[in-house]
């Protein structure tokens, strides 16, 4: 862009560079607040002396390097070869017979051509060369030299005096520079293609051409419309308190504010907010200190409340306010735009933020403001704050008050903010505590891992005594959402795992809810309140006849709760939502959740709860044959106190099954042991939940001590929950493993594929499927029927995603060849593939291996029939033979999974 509204300006300065080049020397000054062109123009002077054949030096003024002497003279010298201070003048102040020294060898330079000198930010400069450039205005004369220096008005380092030196010489100019005017500002929009917003694009820049041509960039590039233009009352009312009263300017509080008008939204860390950043950088440290604080008071601010927050003197302050009206930052209804007092308290660090919050907060109280707008401040300061705060109890009160009324709104994270600050800051043990308690209730909202953190100190205040009774049944709910059943069981008194009550679990309510899980899931949403229950709902509902239905639930709360911005909630869900799809077979979906619900947590959350997941991951990556990934996860360290939690046995437990699939047997028995030591002593040896003694029995089989393992399976069929299909199964499946009778193996095997079809655990179904079908080959005229069940097998762990299972069952079938998929083909609930009922039920016979004439025999159909049955079955399910036939048809047809339970009895 031009420099639009200068035009008198850039006359001046050709005017003198005109004057230089005929021999005469010039100084001109240029003035103006900050951010309104100044280095603009001399970069426009620079470039046209340049291309005009002048020698063009340049220094600029910086505020770190005031103490350099000779620090802008050097800068300016160091862009001539032949031009250099002696090293005599380092660190003292400048000598006459030094001064003239250089005048004449800058004299001499401009001999063969104009020499310009350009001397930016000069309130900044060292006083050595502020001293020299006095001295070069008054003696360098005549030649052809033109020494430009520009400086901001109002700024807290610049010495009048200086001016008025310059200005006593013939050969000096002035050039002020103003903000522009609303028709100046108008033609830059135009340019920027912006036209139609012209006059909000003036208001909320203030007529600062730096913060306007933000604006105007801004807008410009981008093109999906990120800076929106909308009403500026309304963006002030949306950045401002609910309470907050009208606004007005921190000088005249007596005029009435601006009325409303439409203003751009700039983006965060975009070029306007670097604007702002620059005109307070440039504006001085008191002006900038003044802004950020009328910025922090907002509706508040006054120039003595600005004063007394900052303890600026009062002639400075009015400076410093003369700076940021100037500049076009502040106008008589405040700040010219809300964004502009947001990037004005951005440029602030946290620490400093965090101070003048705390003063702000007891002045504003001290002052008689509302309270609630104290605690606005108190929760501002303790959002930043990264060091330990101690606070009245007054203050603690007004903070968790101040917290009760968010929850009343729904406001998780105000509340949250309100009970970190109360927590942080109070320094009452007790009070502590209490705060701590509610702080972990809402903190699960966001955060699993922190509430559990938060518990510890209040569960250990109420061990010891140091905290009332009231407290003891929101921890129990905290601990149960944990999964510290046993804990939470002997807090509330209600049953001891050493008392006289034997096979009394803390466990049973979750396992043996029954319908009663569903009900309530039906009947009660995701609060604080109700977190607990629905948890342990949802675990009831996995570790029950019928996991499937934990699915649906699980992922309707996951939505719910990332619909109300709780991503706490939502990892909870979804880790919930996982387990349950791994507990069904579906190991790549599984898998998805568990990821994404690590990633819903804060990076190196900590705590024993993105344990529940990895569990999840190590189960679903080691059957998948991903055993690198799985041996990280396995590597993990145990934290303290992570085996008192469901989820630490559960990651024991997995990553036993770990070593089982890496062939490294007495590590996985040492885990499945600790892990069934622990369950005994809680008091929670529920198989439902890990059926240890099986894996255990597993890893001894593979030892080599069978009656070992023999025993440990018969211990967990006499347990209560061998009645239930999946305990029941997978214990009927190592049992098998253990006799070596092969007929009443082969009657085991059948029977525990029989339970675990009905539990719904593909993946142990297929396990026990391959090790029926080795049975079978190797059972005397039965080879043809071990073969097609073990190709069932195999097709139902690659269903399942576990290529680590499919290679054990068929090391030699390729994984990438086509195997049937009833997603792309017709199948039978598809109307292009409907099967008969009777057709179902052949089909489903044939598939697990049973030869047309076993079929006819079990069915009481023909031979005949049979054939014509399965070939109505490969047209329709558009595959060449029995080995395509999908293992599961239960879906489509009653009676079909009677028909699978006849297969794999034996009957």
């Amino acid at each position: 862009m031009t420099l639009v509204g200068r035009t008198t300006a850039i006359r001046t300065l050709t005017d003198a560079f005109t004057d230089c080049a005929e021999g005469l020397s010039r100084t001109v000054l240029v003035e103006g607040p900050t951010g309104c062109g100044k280095s603009a123009l001399m970069h426009l002077l620079v470039e046209r002396a340049a291309a005009a054949g002048a020698v063009v030096l340049c220094a600029t003024g910086f505020p770190t390097e005031r103490a350099t002497a000779w620090g802008v003279v050097r800068q300016l010298l160091a862009g001539h070869p032949g031009l250099a201070l002696w090293e005599s003048t380092a660190g003292r102040a400048p000598r006459t017979e030094d001064m003239q020294a250089l005048c004449a060898e800058l004299r001499e330079a401009s001999e063969g051509s104009p020499l310009v000198l350009c001397v930016d930010d000069v309130h900044h400069a060292d006083d050595e060369s502020l001293a020299f450039v006095q001295y070069l205005t008054r003696y360098v004369r005549p030649a052809r030299i033109l020494l430009v220096v520009a400086g901001t008005v109002h700024h807290e380092t610049g010495d009048p005096a200086f001016a008025t030196e310059l200005m006593r010489q013939p050969t000096f100019r002035r050039i002020r520079l103003e903000r522009l005017g609303p028709a100046e500002a108008t033609v830059l929009a135009e340019q920027a293609g912006c036209r139609a917003h012209a006059s909000s694009l003036y208001e909320a820049s203030g007529g600062n051409p730096l913060l306007l041509r933000a604006l105007l960039e801004e807008h410009t590039h981008t093109v999906s419309g990120a800076a929106r233009f909308v009403p500026a009352d309304a963006a002030q009312l949306a950045a401002a308190p609910a309470a907050a009263g009208p606004r007005r300017t921190p000088v005249d509080r007596s005029r009435p504010a601006a009325s409303a008008s439409r203003g751009p939204v700039p983006g965060i860390d975009g070029p306007f907010v670097q604007a702002v950043h620059a005109c307070l950088h440039r504006a001085g440290a008191t002006a900038a200190a003044v802004a950020q604080a009328a910025a922090l008071l907002d509706e508040a601010a006054t120039p003595e409340l600005i004063a007394e927050l900052t303890g600026i003197a009062p002639p400075a302050l009015r400076q410093g306010l003369a700076g940021l009206q100037g500049a076009g930052l502040l106008n008589d209804a405040g700040f010219s735009h809300p964004a502009v007092r947001d990037a004005v308290l951005s440029a602030l660090s946290p620490a400093a933020l965090v101070a003048l919050h705390r003063r702000a907060a007891p002045m504003l109280q001290r002052h008689g403001r509302p309270t609630v707008k104290a605690a606005r401040h108190l929760l501002s300061a303790a959002a930043l704050a990264g060091t330990a705060w101690s606070a009245t109890g007054e203050e603690t009160e007004l903070l968790c008050d101040a917290a009760e009324s968010r929850l009343a709104e729904d406001d998780g994270r105000g509340a949250l903010g309100l009970l970190q600050a109360a927590h942080r800051l109070c320094r009452d043990d007790a009070r502590r505590d209490g705060v701590a308690i509610r702080l972990a209730q809402v903190t699960w909202r966001f955060d699993p891992a922190a509430a559990e953190r938060l518990v510890a100190g209040p569960l250990a205040a109420l061990q010891e005594g140091r905290l009332d009774g009231e407290g003891a049944q929101p921890l129990s709910q905290l601990l149960l959402l944990q999964g510290r059943l046993t804990e939470a069981a002997r807090l509330l008194g209600d049953g001891d795992p050493e008392g006289e009550e034997p096979g009394a679990s803390p466990l049973d309510v979750v396992i043996d809810a029954g319908s009663a899980a569903e009900r309530l899931l039906r009947s009660a949403g995701p609060a604080e309140a109700t977190m607990t229950p629905i948890v342990q709902a949802l675990r009831s509902l996995l570790l029950s006849d019928h996991p499937e239905r934990a699915v649906p639930w699980s992922r309707t709360l996951l939505e719910d709760a990332e619909r109300r911005d709780a991503p706490g909630w939502a990892a909870v869900f979804a880790t919930l939502h996982a387990q349950a799809l791994l507990r069904i077979g579906d190991l790549t979906e599984a898998c998805a959740y568990a990821s994404r619900a690590l990633d819903m947590l804060p990076e190196r959350s900590g705590g024993t709860f993105p344990y529940a997941a990895t569990v999840v991951l190590i189960r679903a990556h080691s059957a998948m044959g991903h055993y690198t990934e799985a041996s990280r996860l396995c590597d993990r360290p145990v934290p303290a106190g992570l085996l008192d939690s469901l989820d630490g046995l559960a990651f024991l437990h997995a990553r036993g099954v770990h070593h089982l699939t890496g062939n490294q047997p007495q590590a996985a028995l040492t885990d499945f042991l600790t892990v069934g030591r622990i369950m005994e002593a809680q008091g929670i040896d529920r198989p439902a939940f890990l059926p240890w003694r099986t894996d255990a029995a597993e890893a001894l089989l593979r030892l080599g001590k069978s009656q070992q393992a023999e025993r440990l399976v018969l211990q967990q069929l006499a347990l209560a929950d061998a009645r239930r299909p999946w305990v029941r199964g997978v214990s009927l499946h190592q049992r098998a493993l253990t006799t070596a009778a092969p007929r009443q193996r082969i009657s085991l095997l059948e029977q525990a594929v029989n339970e675990l079809h009905r539990s719904g655990d593909r993946l142990a179904t297929a396990r026990a499927m391959a090790d029926l079908g080795r049975a079978r080959q190797s059972e005397a005229g039965a080879p043809v029927k071990g073969t097609a069940t073990i190709r069932a097998a195999w097709n139902l762990a690659k269903e399942c995603g576990a290529t680590a299972l499919c290679k054990e069952i068929l090391p030699d079938a390729p994984l990438s060849g086509p195997t049937p998929d009833r997603a792309e083909r017709p199948g039978p609930d598809r109307p292009e593939g409907k099967l008969s009922s009777s057709e179902q039920r052949v089909a489903t016979l044939a598939a697990q291996g049973l030869t047309n004439r076993e079929i006819s025999a079990k069915l009481y159909l023909t031979v005949s029939t049979v054939e014509q049955h399965l070939t109505k079955v490969y047209r329709k399910l558009q595959i060449s033979g029995r080995g395509d036939l999908p293992f599961d048809f239960e879906l489509s047809v009653d009676g079909a999974s009677t028909a699978a339970g006849q297969l794999v009895r034996g009957d």
